[in-house]
């Protein structure tokens, strides 16, 4: 027994390598807008075995799976000492999400786990389950990981599916060591997806929150919100402003939320957030970008229509089905952007653009006029200049 133990741990460990040498390569088609790539950078099966495995064929004869990982995604990201980072969520097959960083050389494939997930120390009211950690770079120089931390509702005790979501926030200056400090609170019920902005306004650290009334549906809250705080070693929100509304009929319909920090450019703040929608089939996940004034980071100038990212292909099937989201994106100095995205709740995938062409899909794509009226006499205006265009050539 012994020996098939150990002869089955080196096919496990074989096929891991296998796989963590695999390199990647661009789909065949583009939009112009940005480029996915073929393989996701990070699944399941990434997780080094000794993560998952006892590897002593004595105490595990049949070299079995003792801590099973289901899903690998919605990671925050960033670039640190020449490697792209992010901060993964990682679920166990218990339902458990924890955060483990790995790190690439390229961006798009070769990320490679370090050697132990991030230990996070906990609050007087400990979480229950963590996840989808953005990650802000700010100019006080901490590095700061905002997360969801769920609670069971205690004011529902018979009701076991029945939770609260707050904003918790960890800080660190290595991404090795963390500091827990307590909560945000602010006047909402609960609060997702809480960014924070990277730099100061008006000498105040500025948040993009996501105000609802309950854990899964925002009721008479939702939309991205803009908030200031004086210290986040106790950050409090007292005002929050909807900056980004929900609309009927778009693709935040019924909701709406930051994904990663927004990019400084000449033109103004790149911002990437997710929007929800019902169907026959439950609820659609999709991607979308705006940008706001440099001046005033909550001013939104431009708003292209429109989904910028949706589910396509195989990454339409998953834990929870027909879902992008993402909560990380790297913008290296020569302009390059790496958009690290999730797809159905159980894999990471790599989209790349540049700030060239995000700031011009931001400005020059039309806005959603809301109506399908208004929508034809948009697509016929292009199709007449297009038309106009080609006349006018030789």
């Amino acid at each position: 027994m012994t020996e098939t133990a150990v002869r089955r741990l080196a096919n496990v460990q074989a096929e891991y390598e296998a796989l963590m040498t695999e390199s990647n390569a661009p789909q065949p088609w583009s939009n112009g807008i940005y480029q996915r790539w073929q393989r996701p950078v990070i699944t399941a099966d990434h997780v080094p075995p000794e993560w998952r495995y006892d590897v002593n064929p004595h105490s595990n004869p049949f070299m079995m799976e003792r801590l099973g990982i289901n899903a690998t995604f919605n990671a925050g990201a960033m670039k640190w000492w020449e490697k792209y980072i992010v901060v993964v969520r990682v679920e166990g097959n218990d339902r458990k999400s924890f955060f483990a960083i790995a790190e690439s050389d390229t961006g798009v494939d070769g990320f490679r786990f370090w050697p132990k997930p991030v230990v996070l120390p906990q609050t007087a009211d400990p979480d229950t389950n963590v996840y989808d950690m953005r990650l802000t770079a700010h100019e006080d120089g901490w590095i700061y990981g905002l997360f969801c931390t769920e609670r069971k509702d205690l004011s529902q005790p018979d009701d076991l599916s029945a939770a609260t979501a707050q904003c918790g926030i960890a800080r660190t200056r290595d991404l090795a060591e963390w500091e827990r400090l307590p909560d945000l609170i602010t006047r909402s019920g609960q609060q997702r997806n809480v960014v924070l902005h990277p730099e100061f306004v008006d000498g105040k650290y500025a948040l993009y929150t996501r105000p609802q009334d309950g854990f899964i549906s925002v009721g008479s809250g939702g939309g991205i919100g803009w908030g200031l705080c004086d210290d986040m070693t106790r950050a409090v929100v007292e005002r929050e402003i909807i900056v980004d509304n929900k609309a009927y009929h778009t693709i935040k319909e019924i909701k709406n939320g930051q994904g990663p920090a927004p990019i400084k450019t000449a033109d103004g703040w790149l911002h990437l957030a997710h929007g929800v929608r019902n169907t026959a089939a439950g609820l659609r996940y999709v991607l979308y970008m705006f940008m706001t004034a440099l001046d005033e980071p909550w001013r939104i100038i431009h708003a292209p229509g429109g989904h910028f990212i949706a589910p396509q292909g195989e990454e339409r099937v998953g834990d929870v089905s027909n879902v992008t989201f993402a909560n990380g994106w790297i913008a290296d100095d020569d302009g390059a952007v790496f958009i690290y995205y999730a797809s159905s709740d159980t894999r990471l995938h790599v989209a790349t653009s540049s700030v060239a062409q995000l700031v011009d899909y931001c400005k020059h794509t039309p806005e959603d006029p809301l109506t399908s009226a208004a929508c034809v006499a948009q697509r016929i205006a292009l199709i007449d200049r297009n038309a106009a265009f080609m006349a006018n050539q030789p």
